[in-house]
């Protein structure tokens, strides 16, 4: 009796034959987990803040009611824990509406790809602070210039390679000036890269400041704290020269700063820690006018009161 011989038929797949082209392709897609928030670490460095302001509210209620519709994206981390590369508001989010579990895709990435993607997902925002384009831009340099990015993929075919930088610039909206401009704001002292967040000191001087020592930093916010006013962009050059020629003092910095500038208007100056700790430790600086005018209003009406009460 012959030896029987495996026939193989060159039949399609039942998925194939059963499974739209819709459904084939929705196979294809990412696996979305629900990730226990406890088991996440934020990125390292993360440089964009998380606030619980209005916007973070109006997120939670969209959360408590319809749950996270972009998924987070993470990466697995040794050790079975995952670190959060994108959806640092959706987790606080989270947070905040009392869910335990974070909705996300798990992507397999190495720490410089993932500071890319990391910044390139949080610069989809419309609003950016000048601090977080200074260390988002910073950080996101320095993964480009690990991974070797003067290579043939950032230019032509026999176009000349592209630095980190200008490949940069090519990908955002500003120049390669811009970006270390942006840049130089990491050498701030936390308190003057406030009052650049908070439009009390212009890109332009801030980075002429970001040349002098911290410690004349310090001394230059403890100035300003007093006389209510920040420096222009010609006391900053002045500044960083004199720092240069190895003349700037506190008391140089004093002197410049109580120069009268053009645009100035007549103020009354506040001096002293007497003061100064009677301002709400979370005031901004830009709202201490604001403040005071306030106090000095509700005080006028005590004393009104106060007359009326004396003439019956």
């Amino acid at each position: 009796m012959p030896k029987s011989r495996k026939i193989e038929l060159d039949l399609p797949k039942l998925d194939d034959i059963f499974s739209t082209q819709e459904e084939r392709d929705d196979a294809k897609l990412k696996k979305i987990y629900e990730i226990p928030l406890g088991e996440i670490d934020p990125f390292p460095e993360h440089p964009f803040k998380v606030k619980d302001d209005e916007d973070m509210m109006n997120l939670v209620e969209s959360v408590k009611a319809n749950g996270i519709i972009t998924p987070a994206t993470l990466r697995k981390k040794e050790g079975g824990r995952y670190e959060l590369i994108s959806g640092h508001r959706r987790m606080r989010a989270c947070e905040l509406a009392g869910l335990e579990t974070l909705r996300s895709e798990v992507v397999d990435m190495s720490r410089d790809e993932a500071t890319i993607f990391m910044v390139e997902s949080n610069f989809q925002r419309t609003q950016i602070l000048p601090s977080e384009k200074a260390f988002a831009y910073k950080m996101r340099l320095e993964a480009m210039n690990r991974q070797g990015r003067r290579t043939d993929l950032t230019s032509g075919p026999v176009g000349p390679k592209l630095r980190s930088n200008e490949s940069l610039a090519n990908e955002v909206n500003d120049s390669t000036s811009q970006i270390k401009r942006y840049i130089r704001l990491t050498e701030l002292i936390p308190e003057l890269l406030d009052l650049v967040d908070e439009g009390q000191i212009a890109l332009r001087p801030a980075v002429e400041l970001s040349y002098i020592p911290r410690d004349m930093q310090q001394k230059l916010y403890e100035n300003i704290e007093q006389e209510q006013c920040t420096p222009t962009h010609a006391q900053a050059i002045r500044m960083r020269n004199m720092y240069a020629d190895g003349k700037l003092t506190g008391d140089v910095i004093e002197a410049i700063m109580l120069e009268e500038k053009p645009n100035q208007k007549e103020r009354i100056v506040l001096r002293g820690e007497r003061f100064r700790d009677l301002f709400p430790r979370e005031l901004p600086v830009s709202k201490r006018e604001d403040y005071v005018a306030a106090a000095m209003e509700h005080y006028a009406r005590y004393l009104e009161r106060k007359d009326r009460g004396n003439e019956r």
